[in-house]
């Protein structure tokens, strides 16, 4: 299995992940301009961990629930912790998307309840971890990307095993689930760059179904 295949092609990553080469490129320009209207009605912000280190990304979310952490926990919450009010509507674009990601990849009728919109500059990154804060796990996680390319850290089951780098750039789509939807990821560091969509940025927008 070649993990270092950045063709427009899906690329098989392991049992129900699977890489979708440039599948949101077509559309980048509306994305980006409903990711801009989300942040106006709630700004990124850098979140605390429970441990209270400051998280390098940047977040926000739109959708039925977003996810925040502080120095209670992880969690998903229906309202913007910050404003108080709902969290920024779902755009069917992004939901229509997800769905088509999800079924390209064998995970039929997907339908995200919060999407959470990451922003990494250069020397931001995202550890390795498990997406395991959602009720529903059977559920596939879809993620887009946007913007500057990135070091994709593809891992096992377990924190030990060591990751596979998998390249991503604008447009390229990572959906997983079935017995790989536990699986340990993350973003190695954003190295500099200039994007002509988004300047010295990359997004990420990630799907889920929460309950």
């Amino acid at each position: 299995m070649n993990l270092f295949d950045d063709a427009d092609d899906d690329l098989p990553l392991a049992p129900g992940a699977l890489k979708l080469g440039g599948f949101a490129r077509d559309i980048d320009v509306a994305l980006l301009a409903a990711v801009a209207d989300i942040a106006r009605d709630a700004p990124f912000r850098h979140l605390v961990t429970p441990g209270g280190l400051r998280m390098s990304v940047a977040m926000t979310n739109c959708g039925e629930a977003g996810w925040v952490s502080d120095r209670t926990g992880y969690r998903y919450e229906s309202c913007d912790p910050e404003s108080g009010r709902p969290w920024p509507a779902m755009p069917q674009l992004f939901r229509d998307l997800a769905a088509r990601a999800a079924a390209r990849a064998g995970f039929a009728d997907f339908q995200p309840q919060a999407c959470l919109v990451n922003r990494y500059v250069p020397g931001s990154k995202l550890s390795l971890h498990q997406d395991r804060d959602e009720r529903n796990l059977v559920e596939p996680i879809v993620s887009v990307s946007l913007g500057l390319p990135a070091t994709f850290l593809w891992g096992g089951a377990t924190r030990a095993e060591r990751p596979h780098r998998l390249p991503l750039v604008h447009g390229d789509v990572v959906v997983w689930g079935g017995p790989s939807r536990l699986n340990f990821h993350g973003i190695d560091t954003l190295p500099q760059g200039a994007h002509p969509a988004t300047g010295a940025l990359r997004y990420n927008l990630t799907f889920r179904r929460v309950r």
